[in-house]
């Protein structure tokens, strides 16, 4: 059990829920994943980590009556992805070491990151009307 003032190191909280979902028979819902956590954490807290991992492609999810259970990704590109994040949550100076990578992209791969963020900004951003 954490005290009043300590903080997890960056990512912690991310591996320990990716450790609970691998060791499980099946997809769990965030409020399984608090219980075998130990309760501790808000349920909250809970879904937001489960989000994001899922916002990352680290996991996959199916509906469960009103809530999803997630499981972990196992297909080859989502492994990677997984990778990836560990390395840059492991990296002092994660700006350095995206703009390094970046910096080592082909021509032809830099276009395809360029394309592919001018798609993602398109998804976020708000709709005209609202």
């Amino acid at each position: 059990m954490m005290m009043a003032g300590d903080r997890r190191p960056p990512g912690d909280l991310e591996r320990t829920v990716m450790e609970t979902l691998r060791s499980a028979a099946r997809p769990l819902t965030p409020r399984e994943v608090q219980n075998l956590l130990g309760g501790d954490l808000a349920y909250t807290t809970v879904l937001t980590i489960l989000t994001r991992l899922y916002d990352k492609g680290l996991l996959d999810r199916q509906r469960v009556g009103r809530a999803h259970a997630y499981s972990p990704v196992t297909d080859e590109a989502g492994m990677t992805v997984r990778r990836l994040h560990q390395v840059l949550d492991e990296a002092p100076g994660r700006e350095i070491v995206l703009a390094r990578f970046l910096g080592s992209l082909s021509r032809r791969d830099g276009q395809l990151v360029r394309e592919m963020l001018r798609e993602l900004d398109a998804r976020q951003a708000p709709d005209e009307g609202d």
